[in-house]
């Protein structure tokens, strides 16, 4: 189902995955599925 991405795709996307983490605070505390679970009930 995955279709092949060029590379100009792939580079997108990583571009927007980048600008995307910038904008969020890094939190140290928690694992990674602690924060999820927070950033869950943030937005749920």
């Amino acid at each position: 189902m995955a279709k092949k991405l060029s590379k100009e795709e792939r580079k997108a996307m990583a571009q927007k995955a980048l600008e995307k983490r910038a904008k969020q605070p890094q939190a140290a505390k928690g694992s990674g599925f602690a924060k999820l679970d927070q950033d869950a009930k943030k937005l749920g």
